[in-house]
């Protein structure tokens, strides 16, 4: 790996008033011309009821010290992710001038991450993502393209290491939503939008905002964070995925979408096409999360030859 920038990126916070740095079918076909086949049998996976922690999953009112941290993480994120700071993320990230590397150096990288925003998990990013894969593969096997998007659609949290700017996790990590509109109730731990500078903002605080409606998400900007930092990485590099693996990517955290059917108003034809894919993603990207490690050793030679079928040897981040 060659790593070309290692100055962190410096943030504005707005804690405290103060500046401070710091349902579906079985038969879905996509214009991809991918379609689902039905996966019901007895060897399917099957989601679990609890977490590795014996809790709930998404379960943010369990009382536990890590579900504090949690809630203080959504504090900071809702108080910091305005327009002006999405703004700011994608032209500084947009350059990809952090670094050249391949696709598996960089889920190897993962094994430093931890993801402070996740009630269900605290295991290595690595160990996630192949769990997601390799439940997907085991009930989705002829769908490659969709192993390989469940393998990195989180490889975007390298943002927290020094070497991408060492963003706080806030910047980073948790459920997505739209900036530059009203935020939905929907959305995790609401109350704490109030502080946030859009909050009150005419330009921002409608329904629709800067926005149309029906004007496609790909006209929407963001909370920044992992998913959309993945999505241009893939999107500028020239992947071959379909358009349903690079919106995965993208929107797998927009929990207020697929989990709650917010913000539908925004979206076009293609975005209800491909959220069809999303909510079959969301499914393992959820449940398979566990302490029962996967061989990496043993599955690696076949993901490497995915990531050949579908991007370019080398990446610039």
């Amino acid at each position: 790996m060659t790593i070309l920038i290692e100055q962190p990126v410096l943030l504005e916070s707005h804690v405290e008033g103060k500046n401070v740095q710091v349902v579906e079918t079985n038969e879905l076909v996509l214009d991809g011309g991918f379609q689902v086949p039905n996966n019901e049998s007895k060897d399917a996976f099957n989601a679990p009821e609890i977490n590795s922690f014996g809790q709930s999953f998404r379960d943010y009112e369990a009382e536990s010290e890590r579900q504090k941290g949690v809630e203080e993480f959504y504090r900071l994120q809702h108080i910091n992710q305005t327009h002006d700071f999405v703004k700011r993320m994608r032209e500084e990230y947009g350059k990809l001038d952090k670094a050249e590397m391949g696709i598996w150096e960089c889920c190897e990288l993962l094994n430093e991450v931890v993801d402070d925003s996740d009630p269900d998990l605290d295991e290595p990013q690595i160990q996630h993502l192949l769990q997601s894969a390799e439940a997907i593969r085991k009930d989705y096997p002829d769908e490659d393209w969709l192993h390989l998007t469940a393998l990195i659609h989180d490889l975007g949290k390298i943002l927290v290491l020094p070497s991408f700017g060492e963003l706080p996790q806030w910047a980073v990590v948790g459920d997505t939503f739209p900036v530059g509109c009203a935020f939905d109730e929907s959305n995790i731990h609401h109350k704490y939008f109030k502080d946030n500078p859009d909050y009150n903002s005419p330009a921002y605080n409608t329904k629709n905002g800067i926005y149309t409606e029906g004007c496609g998400l790909d006209n929407v900007a963001m909370s920044w964070g992992h998913d959309d930092y993945m999505y241009m990485v893939a999107k500028e590099n020239g992947s071959t995925l379909p358009s349903a693996g690079l919106f995965i990517i993208r929107y797998h955290s927009f929990y207020p979408l697929h989990k709650e059917g917010a913000y539908t108003h925004l979206m076009n034809e293609e975005d209800f096409e491909n959220l069809k894919w999303l909510k079959i993603f969301n499914k393992y990207d959820l449940y398979s999360k566990s302490k029962v490690l996967v061989d990496v050793e043993k599955v690696k030679p076949y993901y490497i030859s995915l990531i050949e079928k579908y991007f370019p040897k080398k990446l610039k981040w």
